[in-house]
């Protein structure tokens, strides 16, 4: 036996093995052991906090969470490292992979739980010079907030938090494209902060900062919202009281833990109703922007002022004088009357935290924007039983639920891999996302000017932060009329905004973007001289042109790291064969190089093998 002494495990664990473990399955049982022995360290819990991300940060993670209920802590094999990497971040490059087969899942979740964090949206505005009150009116404007999340999302470290937090934005939504305040790109920078804070938190602290945040109190109306006035016949607006209940905490239906509908006479039961409505909408009323700071600017040449950013990033203020003093009765609580209102804001959020319904709705929502459109509801109760107890007493514990969704069994076993209901269609803009991180895209100003990329016919569909209603991009429930999973009312979220214009749309924009990158025209730069210059946002294609001249190993390559090995072996036959219909050899133009190889990055990335994650 030899020893092997693993500095990334806490307290310089050891593991004893077999001095060479043979093929995948002895890496796969290593990286098992690897797994146990920091469990083994740091005693099943304690220690670490801080944020998530990167991958190869030299520090000691400390797995703080429970595994004993989990079979799969490890990847027997690449193509099982890419599957779980597709489904925990954005992308499977051949490091990430090499990376978490030597650790293992939990020391791998562990990295990402508490890795320190980097740089955030709102400073990334603020470096590039947005927060200038300037002739540029920035202020006023929609697009750094574009370009910042751009930036967070295609590049950098933190590849789970972020996308979690582009998870969580699909559930809590608050969208770029209907805001219309000052300083809005600023807001919207510390919203996507807020939920890349909270995305490895507790569940309760998120509703609260959702709640309070200065975007959402302009989404939905909080802002500003006032009490009852009975001689003018003012009420308070009930927005956000329906929408926290529908969209955010309990949804329309009472819930048993597998998220199935509770029933009464054949009927399902409603969780709330109008009333509830009414009684909470008086809950969310005297909050407003916080600009206590007084601190005014006057654009040049203008003679208006602006209030200072501060705001955007503070959690709204409670005016008392404006706050309802009625007593609020829902969801079988009461406020009492005359109750202040940020004890009537905790009794409410308290509430919506604490319902049996929270725990499956939510986790029902988070498994189908990581792993698969239509969970069995015995895996919506494991994740949700989670939700209600981490094993430590703790209720909402995120990280928790995360671990329970990602190594649950039907995210790691083979059988699902075999099923026609398992898996999801990939969003277009995690397609986007994944195809910037697998090639190591680059902004060569650092500037990441990618605008909105919403237009379904010429684009994407779909932007970050940027759905066209609080419902999101499309609806949990959504189910594809006349297709077979209608059949069994299989839900296909995704699927709502799959059409022949959206279809095409994306063929069409990823084929130039494969081929040029992202052109960001400059009106100080001569439409001639385009380009040499606007063509910044770009791919690096090195490690695939070293494999150009060999169409197989190319389309093999490109099979795991972007479909973790899902390509079918008669798909893979169709796609050499049309690489091999023009000859490349090494002394092959560099045209002809790059053509093969921008081919072979766009059949994949359009093949239904592909555009379906399992």
């Amino acid at each position: 036996m030899a020893t092997i002494e693993h500095d990334d495990l806490p307290g310089e664990a050891v593991i004893e093995r077999e001095e060479t473990p043979a093929g995948p399955e002895g890496r796969a049982a290593l990286a098992t052991a690897a797994a146990a022995a920091a469990l083994a360290a740091c005693g099943g819990g304690g220690g670490g906090d801080g944020g998530g991300g990167g991958g190869d940060a030299p520090f000691a993670p400390v797995v703080d969470f429970p595994v004993s209920d989990y079979t799969h802590l490890a990847a027997a094999n690449d193509t099982e490292a890419a599957r779980f990497l597709q489904q925990a971040q954005f992308s499977s490059t051949p490091e990430e992979i090499a990376a978490i087969r030597g650790e293992g899942y939990p020391l791998w979740l562990a990295r990402q739980f508490q890795q320190p964090r980097a740089q955030s949206g709102w400073d990334w505005l603020e470096s590039r010079g947005y927060g200038a009150v300037d002739s540029n009116s920035y202020f006023f404007n929609h697009y750094p907030a574009d370009f910042m999340l751009w930036s967070q999302l295609l590049s950098g470290g933190e590849a789970m938090r972020k996308r979690v937090a582009l998870a969580l934005s699909e559930i809590f939504v608050s969208s770029l494209a209907t805001a219309e305040f000052t300083w809005r790109s600023h807001a919207y920078a510390s919203w996507w902060d807020m939920l890349t804070r909270n995305a490895f938190g507790n569940f309760r602290q998120l509703l609260e900062d959702v709640t309070l945040h200065p975007a959402m109190g302009y989404f939905l109306n909080t802002k500003g919202n006032q009490k009852e006035n009975p001689s003018t016949g003012r009420v308070p607006d009930e927005n956000y009281a329906r929408e926290v209940m529908q969209l955010f905490t309990i949804g329309l239906l009472e819930l048993n833990l597998d998220g199935t509908p509770k029933m009464s006479g054949g009927r399902p039961i409603e969780s709330y109703g109008q009333d509830d409505v009414t009684n909470l909408a008086r809950v969310f009323t005297g909050w407003d922007f916080d600009t206590s700071d007084g601190v005014r600017h006057t654009p040049p040449g203008q003679s208006y002022t602006i209030e200072s950013r501060a705001f955007a990033r503070k959690p709204m203020s409670l005016r008392e004088s404006r706050h309802s003093t009625l007593e609020a009765r829902f969801l079988g609580v009461t406020v009492p009357a005359g109750t202040p209102g940020r004890e009537a804001l905790r009794i409410a959020l308290d509430r919506l935290f604490n319902h049996s319904n929270t725990g499956p709705f939510f986790a029902r929502q988070m498994i189908q924007r990581l792993v698969t459109s239509n969970p069995s509801p015995a895996y919506v109760a494991r994740v949700a039983s989670k939700f209600n107890n981490n094993g430590q007493g703790v209720r909402g514990d995120l990280k928790t639920v995360l671990v329970a969704i990602l190594l649950d069994a039907e995210a790691r076993g083979s059988a699902t891999l075999a099923s026609n209901t398992h898996g999801k269609l990939r969003e277009p803009m995690l397609r986007f996302m994944q195809w910037a991180r697998s090639f190591n895209v680059t902004s060569a100003a650092g500037s990441w000017k990618i605008f909105e990329l919403d237009n379904a016919g010429t684009q994407l569909g779909q932007s970050p932060l940027r759905s066209p209603s609080v419902f999101n991009f499309f609806r949990p429930g959504y189910v594809p009329p006349n297709t077979a999973m209608a059949a069994s009312n299989a839900t296909a979220p995704e699927f709502q905004i799959v059409n022949e214009t959206s279809v095409g749309g994306y063929l069409n924009f990823m084929q130039g973007v494969i081929e040029r990158g992202i052109n960001c025209p400059n009106p100080a730069v001569p439409y001639a001289a385009w380009n040499n210059y606007a063509y910044d946002v770009k791919a690096n294609y090195s490690r695939e042109l070293g494999l150009v001249t060999n169409a197989a190993a190319l389309v093999d390559h490109l099979n795991l790291v972007l479909a973790a090995g899902r390509i079918s072996g008669a798909t893979r036959t169709l796609m050499v064969n049309a690489l091999n219909a023009t000859n490349v050899t090494a002394s092959s133009s560099a045209d002809a190089k790059n053509r093969r190889v921008w081919a072979a990055v766009l059949m994949v990335m359009a093949c239904p093998e592909y555009l379906i994650q399992k």
